[in-house]
């Protein structure tokens, strides 16, 4: 093969990845700026800017034995991130990469298709490999420095003349247009990743700052202890929950029973990975980031504190985010402790077997059960029931959510829905039997809505800004038993579940329901709170 300079490889693969790995940013900035005589040279501009300011990057880190490693890890992950974009219109930032950083095998299975794989061959693998073959020309030191100069000027004045021709469109998209950026392959990833190792790693060791150290139980508020099943869903969008008025009977069992349905409940973030230790976290959602969460204790440390509340997370999804770290914690996505696994997944059901021995082994004291579901985790929907759960057909049978419509996507997806229905009601069912001798109650809390094809969009990880209400709107509700019922404001609950609340109340709620007292403890934001 005939040797290039490492100035023609530049423009080569800077060129390369315009063309083949942004059909997603071309896409999205035609709907703002439609092809016509006003436009087109601004879109074309778009191009160039693209192409030489991955250029300019290529320069600026390149050398003789590092430009081909950096351009091959570039294509393999560009493949991966232009699959995803182009095939759920997700976006590649920061709490995105921690999602696949934290995502587990089984997960990542889930969305692995034929599709996906052709993406990394034929964009990632094959380019990656004639890069590996290609020759090097072996140059001066001056003669390479002084190519990448002036390819280095050459990048900046085509940059600078194509914003100061189209300088009223570059105002507006920089402006009015920011998401359009986003999609921006590969520089947005590059960003992203930048981003992430700033928000989340530390130069010093990582020290938990300690909070409610003074948390004591008020015994005086109540004789008998309580059980408390906190249930932690995935994925379940409000809208979809008949208890909502969704035309669909998707909570059949649950219109049932005595529910406290929150009907205006809002999530933290549009990811697992954000919205959980943000909703267990002392910090409100505008307070609230990734360095703060795993440097800060939680709820369950406080209640920890008290050493009066036994404390048990159960976890059938891919863990629980940091926030079961000091707590007991068991794995239920495997069928060494799940004993209900079948057609391949491990069920949300299995998480309620054996919970009768640790309340009695734990006799005596107040007791909190997390339970996190599987829920309705995407795309594989399918799979997230059992075929008797199957009610609304035709489903999509493949994670490959482009291969069905979007009526055969939603059957699948209230499907799941409706399992999640069954679910719940087996947990009242099993508090139930511990009415007589505790006081019981269930809460569900969804972590994150789900997009389900509108407008082109699916699963979720959206920037909190831009997600639709599918993303952001999700299931809530509560579930008393006899005796609770008679020592919580009902009556009040119920005036107050069709207002707006959101999971920065979980904190202090869990607190209230246990009695707690303790300087972090903020009435204002106790659910169960009643100064009237």
């Amino acid at each position: 093969m005939k040797s290039i300079t490492q100035t023609k490889l530049i423009i080569y693969v800077s060129l390369f990845l315009t063309l083949f790995y942004n059909y997603s940013f071309f896409e999205n900035t035609i709907k703002v700026y439609p092809l016509n005589s006003e436009n087109i040279g601004f879109v074309i501009s778009t191009a160039f800017v693209i192409t030489f300011f991955m250029m300019l990057l290529f320069t600026l880190v390149s050398s003789k034995y590092t430009l081909k490693p950096i351009m091959i890890v570039v294509l393999l992950i560009s493949s991966m991130t232009s699959y995803f974009m182009n095939s759920y219109h997700v976006v590649i930032d920061a709490s995105m990469i921690r999602n696949m950083v934290q995502t587990n095998l089984h997960e990542s299975l889930d969305l692995l298709s034929v599709k996906q794989v052709l993406y990394f061959v034929f964009f990632g693998l094959l380019p990656s490999f004639l890069i590996y073959k290609i020759k090097l020309e072996d140059r001066s030191f001056k003669v390479e420095i002084f190519s990448k100069l002036k390819l280095v000027v050459a990048t900046i004045v085509v940059v600078l003349i194509a914003f100061f021709s189209f300088s009223k469109h570059y105002t507006s998209f920089a402006r009015e247009h920011k998401p359009l950026r986003f999609s921006v392959n590969p520089a947005y990833w590059m960003y992203s990743t930048g981003k992430y190792i700033n928000l989340t790693y530390n130069t010093s060791k990582l020290v938990v700052k300690p909070i409610g150290l003074d948390a004591t139980i008020d015994t005086n508020a109540t004789s008998r202890k309580k059980i408390v099943i906190m249930v932690v869903g995935e994925a379940s969008r409000a809208d979809h929950f008949s208890l909502n008025g969704y035309k669909r009977d998707t909570n059949p069992q649950l219109e049932k029973e005595d529910i406290i349905n929150f009907s205006k409940t809002s999530s933290c973030g549009t990811s697992t990975a954000v919205s959980v230790p943000c909703m267990f976290s002392i910090y409100d959602k505008g307070d609230y980031s990734y360095k703060k969460g795993i440097s800060t204790q939680n709820v369950l440390d406080v209640l920890r504190h008290t050493k009066k509340v036994a404390i048990l997370w159960r976890d059938n999804n891919s863990d629980s985010k940091g926030v079961a770290l000091r707590v007991p914690y068991k794995d239920y996505k495997t069928p060494k402790n799940n004993t209900i696994c079948t057609e391949g997944e491990c069920r949300d059901i299995g998480m309620l077997v054996g919970l009768g021995k640790f309340i009695k082994k734990n006799k005596g004291k107040d007791i909190l059960i997390v339970l996190h579901q599987m829920g309705n985790h995407g795309p594989a929907y399918y799979k997230r029931y059992t075929k008797d759960f199957e009610k609304f057909k035709p489903t999509c049978k493949t994670n490959q959510l482009e291969q069905c419509t979007q009526q055969e996507i939603i059957n699948a997806y209230d499907n799941g829905i409706l399992y999640t229905d069954n679910f719940l009601t087996k947990t009242i069912n099993f508090l139930k039997k511990y009415d007589k001798s505790y006081d019981t109650a269930m809460f569900y809390m969804s972590d994150h809505g789900e997009s389900l094809g509108k407008n082109g969009v699916y699963l979720h990880g959206l920037p909190y800004f831009m997600a639709p209400d599918a993303q952001t709107h999700i299931g809530a509700l509560m579930w008393f038993g006899k005796s609770m019922r008679k020592k919580v404001d009902i009556n009040y609950l119920e005036e107050t579940s069709n207002k707006k609340h959101n999971q920065d109340e979980l904190f202090d709620s869990l607190l209230g329901i246990f009695n707690v007292k303790t300087k972090v403890y903020d009435k204002d934001k106790d659910i169960f709170h009643n100064e009237h």
